[in-house]
Formats: structure tokens, sequence, C-alpha cells
């Protein structure tokens, strides 16, 4: 996105072919960018801040929120109309969260089958600048609001009550705009012109959890894990495996293009359950489920609060976990924003997994799954593509 946006070329290196990776490709091309064919290694030409053109047909956002969302704001910003569509997952999550923002800086909105949800058309207008507390802890609406800032050239200023992924203000900050973060608030100042900015993409930490988690789990050996990302707004994750006993290390710790980048090296411990509470949640969000796996190998009871926001995500995560948990041996029970887990230690697990078409859910149980001795199925490996389309090809090559 930042690009597309970008004033010249920004050749990107390490993209991520995955699903969403593509909508948002799709999407970009819809508003006239010209994205080439998605590689490992791609020049994106961007177009400039004013540069979209109106769309001649609808933006299909896929399975991806984060594209549906920013992209929301993006098109707010540049002033133009665009109706937003998505797969049937997404187009049960909530969109009023990011339309609400952006109707108080001017934009309209209009949704077809049902209040807050997709398809939904924004009538983009003259923005005004924002000051917006924070409804729900979500990067992407205050990615949203500062795109929209940033687009249409009006100040902004997000407050946070929990401090949410950051980074759009990292990469915009590298890329020459005046980005402030102070006391829980973010600003934009407007004015600036976006650099283009050659980057190296970090490798994904919610992918790399899944292999952390199983070197957790695992009963010798160790991984190593390359160029992983570990800002600590997205870092969560490793420091609840850390706390349940597993022995994780950084090494070759770097900053590139406003990211911090390591060599995240895991190996097993004697777990025990921990408790995550609504703080710890915006960092790990996305990562629950891989703990809710660990956590039953765990000895001891894991607790999660605060948690509501796994409800409406690509599936209800809290009933999908609790319920295939069960499905394969555990002790699991709802909480209305969580769910607890009892651990019994490294027992075997074996029974059936029903996905709902969770990229999350999959990979979590196909986690689970490989360690020797447990005997999972899960009902629907292909979704894994959503995000990491290697998944079970690097899962096999692990575990030999």
């Amino acid at each position: 996105m930042l690009g597309a946006l970008g004033a010249g070329d920004s050749q990107v290196r390490g993209v991520l072919e995955s699903l969403d990776v593509q909508s948002t490709a799709n999407v970009l091309r819809a508003l006239g960018v010209p994205v080439p064919t998605l590689a490992r290694t791609m020049t994106i030409r961007g177009v400039g801040l004013r540069g979209l053109r109106a769309p001649p047909m609808a933006l299909d956002c896929g399975n991806s929120g984060t594209t549906a969302r920013l992209m929301t704001g993006v098109v707010s910003g540049a002033s133009l109309d665009g109706r937003f569509i998505g797969d049937e997952s997404l187009s049960r999550r909530p969109m009023g969260r990011v339309a609400r923002p952006l109707s108080a800086m001017g934009a309209r909105f209009t949704f077809e089958a049902a209040a807050d949800r997709l398809p939904m058309t924004v009538h983009g207008g003259g923005l005004q600048g924002i000051t917006w507390r924070m409804e729900v802890a979500s990067a992407q609406v205050k990615s949203a609001i500062l795109l929209a800032g940033l687009v249409g050239d009006v100040p902004v200023e997000v407050h946070e009550s929990s401090v949410t992924r950051d980074h759009t203000e990292r990469m915009l900050v590298a890329r020459g705009v005046d980005v402030r973060v102070e006391g829980g608030a973010v600003s934009l100042i407007p004015g600036a012109r976006l650099d283009a900015v050659d980057q190296v993409v970090p490798a994904d930490p919610s992918s790399a959890a899944f292999f952390a988690a199983l070197a957790a789990i695992a009963d010798q050996g160790e991984l190593a894990l390359e160029d992983v990302c570990v800002n600590p707004s997205r870092a969560g994750a490793f420091r609840i495996l850390s706390r349940m006993g597993a022995r994780l290390r950084y090494e070759d710790r770097r900053v590139e293009g406003g990211e911090e980048l390591a060599r995240l090296v895991a190996e097993p411990g004697e777990l025990r359950g921990v408790i995550v509470e609504a703080a710890d949640v915006p960092s790990l969000v996305d990562e629950l489920p891989i703990l809710a796996c660990v956590a039953a190998c765990a000895d001891g009871e894991t607790r999660v609060t605060g948690a509501g926001e796994l409800r409406v995500k690509e599936s209800d995560r809290i009933r999908a976990i609790v319920e295939n948990l069960r499905a394969v041996g555990a002790e699991a029970e709802e909480l209305p924003d969580g769910f607890v887990v009892l651990g019994r230690g490294r027992r075997p697990f074996a029974g059936a997994v029903t996905t709902q078409g969770d990229h999350r859910i999959a990979m979590a149980f196909g986690v689970l799954g490989a360690v020797p001795g447990n005997q999972i199925t899960v009902d629907d490996r292909a979704c894994a593509a959503v995000s990491f389309p290697s998944f079970w090809e690097e899962l096999a090559r692990v575990i030999g």
C-alpha cells in the first residue's frame, strides 16, 4: 500500500505470496496502481498520494480484514467512491468500527446486506481532520485513520487505551511522514509526501509463532527462525511462550525499514499454565489459537481474558478453540471474552478438527497434530493459504 502511494519506485523483497497479499494487490490494481504479479522480489511503481483513480469494479478484499479496513481509509482520503466486497467470512466481520471515524472526517458509507457488514460503499468527499478515541483496540482502525489523514492531507490524532501494532507508524516515519507518538496518542501532521523506500519484509511473527510453539511442545531439538519481526507490539506470543517455560532467544537483532528483526531460536522447556490478560492481547491476538494448543500440553491452568475480539475474526475463534480442543481430548471451556485450558502435560491427543475455514485454527491444530503420538485430522488444510501458503510443506520438512 505504501509503495503504491509513494513518489517513485519501491523495491520490496521477501513478499509473501499469500491470498491476503493478493487481495491487497488486486484492490490497488483496481485503483489504477500498476502492481506487478506477486513475486518474492518486486518493484512497485508508486502513483503518489493524489494518483489513485476511481475503480471501475468492486474492490474485492477476499478474506483480508487488513485490506478492507486499511484501504477504506485510503479510498476515503482520496475522495473516491469505492464498493468493498469480500468472501463469506469477511462479510461477517464488523466494518462499522472503521466507518464511524471516517464518517466523522467527512466520508459517507452505505451498507447493503446488513448494517456494519460488507458489501459496503465508501462515498468520498473532502475530509477534515479528527481527534479520535478508539472504541476497541484495533491497529487496523488506527491505520485506516492515519492513511485517510495522509492521503486526504488533514491532521489526525488517535488515542488508544491499549497499545496496538505500530507497523504503519514505523513505516510512515521511515518514508518521511511526520508521525508522533506520545502518551497513548498517535498524531499525523499533514503536508508530507510519501518517499519511495526499498523494503525487506520481515518474517511474520504470527506465522513464526506456529513454529516457535512446535519447538516449545517438542521433546528435543531447536528451531531457528530467520529474520522474524520482533517489534514489541507484535511479539506478545513469544513473551507468553517464554513465561510458559519455553526457551526462546533473539540473535542478530537489528532494524530495517523501521522494523526490528532478529533470528528467533526456540527450544522445548517444562511448560506451565499462565494468565493472559487484556493488556497482553493486542500484541498476540492472532496467536491465541496456537497458544491454546501449547496450553493443552502444559501443566496447570491457562486462562485468557480480554480477548472478545476473537469472536469476530474469520470464525468465532473462542468457540472454535474450545470445541476443537475438546474434540481432540483436551479440557477447555469458553469465557465470554476468552477461554480456559486445563493442561495435563504432554499426553497424546487424537480427534477430528473442524476449522470453519479459519487458517489460524487449521495451522494451530496442525502443529498439535505434528507431535509424535498425536493423531489429529484437520478438515480444511487448504485455508492456510490465506496467510501461509507453504505451511504444510514447511511443517513436514521440519518434523521430517
